[in-house]
């Protein structure tokens, strides 16, 4: 087994990884957490005050 083999196993893996991945992310069952965590920078805390520091500027 020379260096290229193992390169090549290593590039077969990175591919069945990445498919992995590209499996999760956009399979059907998660697509509803997917869409609420894509909303989270938009919402308020429950007193009204924006999230992230952001300081009312009306004062």
């Amino acid at each position: 087994m020379d260096i290229n083999d193992v390169r090549g196993l290593g590039t077969i893996f990175a591919l069945i990884a990445f498919s992995g991945i590209i499996w999760w992310a956009y399979g059907s069952s998660r697509k509803k957490r997917f869409e609420d965590d894509a909303h989270i920078p938009f919402l308020d805390d429950e007193d009204g005050t924006p999230q992230h520091g952001d300081k009312d500027r009306s004062k």
